[in-house]
């Protein structure tokens, strides 16, 4: 173990409790001080019994053992709420759930994961009513990670300076301990995506797209309906509360909005995203689409061919990238990447490419004038134009984005050493 301090998680769902499976597994921190802020079931086993069983990946101990483990959950002191998990001591707080009431200082916390989805604003004061991240810097801790993306509710507040989104494998080095306190892992979704477009953007000139799109096929999430429900007052999107079990639902992402915080070139593109919702546990997909501006080889073909981004994908899955970025010649299905440890697997036997010409009416073009227009032989001129298709699988709770969250955790912590 690495770290003196303690790691503190606020929060024990989805991935509250999958990073506390990947911390005790990593063993950098030598203690984790988990808040509830809530009693569960009728005692201590309860808890014991949510960390251990996991309908997605099965019993804790076998997902990061094998299957011959035995159980490695021990309550160890009833009345201070201290459990050892797989050797690591881990204590349940459960008095508060205001950030700003929890004591991360009396249990030498320095650095908290942030795993409720409920204070995503990093510009509300510590004290307000209801909790915010910044409590948490209040209560003893250096820095606070969202595991979510930050969502700002006052219309056209800037973004704080100490506040920064940071993505595994993408920024994470930009991360500065004197600087930066309240900071967001951005979503699973961006953590995938943003691993697929940095590889391109990197070997192939941004100027040169055209427009880009992404629509994520996504997992199920505790935020929809397990079966039909009624809608919350002021509720726009009413298909969310439609029973999650027996629906593909239309949904929106802010994952395109989320890149260019860690990704500013791509502003300079026409990024869209949508989401679509599935019945299945937590295996997701992203299919990106992107058009490029093409250059033309002395044959007429395309210098951007499929070949040519899927070479990209494996040198980088191969060297720079190798342990976050995967490249597969396989022909996968979602459950052959759950559990898998990648930002995204790019599923290089669907990579596709379409060249062909558009039409460009030069009149329709700003800024140009009659008389130029008037020495030119036509105004229409032929543009070649390469269409891109690239499918990326990603683990959505453990295997993509709780590694690449622990990742960036264990970054934080040393960097304030």
């Amino acid at each position: 173990m690495a770290s003196e301090d303690a790691l503190g998680i606020n929060g024990l769902g989805r991935i509250g409790k999958l990073s506390l499976w990947h911390h005790v597994a990593r063993k950098h921190f030598p203690k984790l001080v988990v808040n509830l802020g809530r009693e569960v079931g009728t005692s201590l086993d309860a808890v014991c019994e949510v960390i251990e069983k996991d309908s997605t990946y099965g019993s804790m101990h076998r997902f990061l053992f094998g299957v011959n483990a035995e159980p490695c959950i021990k309550i160890v002191d009833r009345e201070r709420n201290l459990l050892e998990v797989a050797g690591v001591p881990v204590i349940i707080l459960q008095e508060a759930r205001n950030p700003q009431q929890i004591a991360w200082r009396e249990h030498g916390v320095r650095v908290v994961v942030d795993c409720t989805g409920v204070f995503v604003d990093p510009t509300s004061p510590p004290d307000a009513p209801k909790g915010a991240l910044r409590g948490h810097l209040d209560s003893g801790a250096e820095a606070v990670i969202n595991s979510s993306a930050f969502k700002i509710k006052a219309a056209g507040r800037p973004m704080p300076e100490d506040a920064v989104t940071l993505i595994q494998g993408i920024n994470h080095d930009l991360f500065n301990p004197t600087k930066h306190h309240v900071i967001s892992a951005a979503s699973c979704t961006t953590t995938a995506l943003a691993h697929m477009v940095k590889p391109l953007l990197d070997r192939l000139d941004a100027s040169a797209i055209m427009t880009a799109s992404m629509s994520t096929v996504h997992a199920a999430t505790n935020s929809q309906s397990v079966l039909d429900s009624v809608p919350k007052a002021g509720a726009n999107d009413l298909r969310k509360t439609r029973s999650a079990l027996n629906n593909i639902i239309l949904t929106s992402t802010n994952a395109a909005r989320a890149l260019e915080q860690v990704i500013p070139r791509i502003k300079e593109v026409g990024f869209m995203a949508d989401s679509v919702r599935i019945p299945t546990p937590t295996e997701s997909l992203i299919i990106l689409n992107i058009t490029f501006q093409s250059q033309l080889k002395s044959d007429g073909s395309s210098t951007i061919t499929g070949e040519t981004i899927n070479r990209i994908y494996g040198d980088d899955a191969r060297g720079r990238q190798k342990g976050i970025l995967v490249y597969s010649d396989a022909q996968n299905v979602p459950k052959d990447v759950t559990g898998m440890r990648a930002a995204v697997v790019i599923e290089g036997h669907e990579t596709h490419t379409r060249t062909g010409f558009v039409n460009v009416d030069l009149k329709q073009i700003p800024g140009l004038s009659d008389e130029l227009l008037s020495k030119l032989p036509t105004s229409v001129i032929q543009m070649p134009v390469t269409h891109a298709k690239i499918f990326g699988w990603y683990d959505n709770e453990y295997g993509s984005y709780t590694n690449m969250l622990g990742d960036l955790t264990k970054h934080i912590q040393d960097s304030l050493d």
